[in-house]
């Protein structure tokens, strides 16, 4: 199959620092920010405060949950009747014996060439049964988070990666491994959590008309030709594919699927927050670097902005959302507000100091302002006034910190999640 070809990642990179388009440049400068106000999420659309958890979850919740998908990501199906899962592997010695390594593939209809979506899943062996799971998309492949030999080779699209093997989309054995820093198996598993990934690309492609060779296009009929205005983009699509996931999760007797941390960086930061806003069954969840149309507040316009976003990467929100790309002001939400749709489960938002596209203090203060929706539904919300400095991190039911360096997923990023969830997971783990 050929794919549509992308810029590479290296020009992608170049675009981005001058803003999108020449004289287009973004903002960084603090006292260049707009005065805005902020959409209260304790208030509703017809001027009620809300003071008791039943006003927020029979009324308010769902009315912020219907204005993103209105105006931001848009609407998406349900689960499908025709969706089933094949396991294509299971070896119990992965890993020098350390693991049990399965790959199911997750089949979204009936059509055996159908979009389909394959798992990796990895379970420490030295761990009672259930195990605990951290589960996030990947990029490149699922062969690319470790050396491991018996991770199956991906067939569908693929990120654009001449330098690391991927050309023209497809996959080779150039990238096995090639991102494993991301994704270190080894102290995950010596935590006592499982991992489980799987590429963004099975879902559906990233780039403008994707959606024909993806999940979406499922649901395009003669009748139905394209996408409404209030319709998921693709990152609607990939949410849908994570819960997909959480749907096998509930069928396999060795993963607890009563606790999955689920995970995204970058644009899979974005669809992590919006999965687990939509999804109550994710008991945990952890935006890395998510920035515009993730955890940072549109209205702050630093760095990435709405507009940018929208002429950058028109196919990942609702065609709705395009309405504000300059007046971004009169959005009934921000994000804020998606991550009050998570309370009271735990939620993570990480930022990087050099990744200012992403806008660091956005996120923080996005966090923040979802703190009196937590601290309603009885928890300590984000314990922080103020943004914390550079690796403090601050960890009540909402967590936040501010590493070194650049755009990236860490180490460091992944001790903190790892201790996040051992103070959210330890104890209902022990008294069930």
């Amino acid at each position: 199959m050929q794919f549509k070809t992308l810029l590479p990642p290296v020009v992608i990179a170049a675009v981005f620092a001058l803003g999108g388009a020449a004289g287009d440049q973004p903002n960084y400068d603090e006292s260049k920010v707009p005065k805005y106000a902020l959409p209260d999420p304790l208030l509703s659309a017809g001027g009620r405060r809300v003071t008791d958890a039943a006003t927020w979850r029979n009324e308010r919740r769902p009315e912020i949950l219907h204005l993103f998908e209105q105006n931001v990501y848009g609407r998406a199906p349900g689960r499908p009747a025709a969706l089933r899962f094949e396991v294509l592997s299971v070896a119990r010695d992965a890993l020098g014996g350390k693991a049990t390594r399965k790959q199911v593939r997750i089949h979204f209809s009936a059509h055996a060439h159908g979009p389909k979506m394959d798992l990796l899943v990895y379970l420490p062996n030295a761990v009672p049964r259930p195990v605990p799971l951290f589960v996030g998309l990947n990029f490149r492949g699922n062969h690319t988070i470790d050396s491991d030999p018996g991770i199956l080779l991906p067939d569908g699209w693929v990120y654009e990666d001449p330098e690391h093997g991927v050309k023209d989309h497809h996959a080779s054995e150039r990238s096995r491994g090639d991102r494993h820093e991301r994704w270190p198996l080894d102290l995950i598993l010596a935590r006592g959590y499982g991992l489980a990934t799987a590429c963004y690309g099975d879902i559906e492609p990233d780039f403008d008309g994707g959606m024909r060779d993806g999940v979406r296009g499922l649901y395009l009929t003669k009748d139905h030709p394209r996408r409404a205005v209030d319709e998921w983009g693709a990152i609607g699509a990939w949410a849908w594919g994570l819960s997909r996931a959480m749907d096998y999760f509930e069928s396999d007797k060795d993963i607890d699927s009563r606790h999955v941390a689920l995970l995204g960086h970058s644009r899979l930061g974005k669809t992590a927050l919006w999965a687990g806003a939509q999804d109550e069954r994710f008991a945990l969840v952890i935006s890395n670097d998510s920035g515009c149309g993730g955890a940072s507040l549109a209205r702050r316009q630093f760095g990435e902005t709405v507009r940018k976003i929208n002429a950058s990467f028109p196919h990942w929100f609702c065609d709705n959302y395009k309405r504000f790309s300059d007046r971004v002001e009169q959005l009934p939400v921000d994000q804020h507000m998606l991550i009050a749709l998570i309370a009271p489960r735990p939620v993570y938002v990480a930022s990087a100091e050099e990744d200012r596209w992403a806008d660091p203090r956005g996120e923080f203060l996005a966090a923040k302002g979802a703190d009196p929706v937590y601290r309603l539904l009885g928890t300590d919300g984000l314990p922080a006034e103020a943004m914390p400095g550079t690796e403090q991190p601050v960890h009540g039911t909402i967590g936040y910190h501010l590493r070194h360096g650049k755009h990236d997923l860490t180490q460091y990023d992944w001790r903190q999640y790892l201790d996040f969830a051992d103070r959210h997971f330890r104890k209902k783990l022990t008294h069930p």
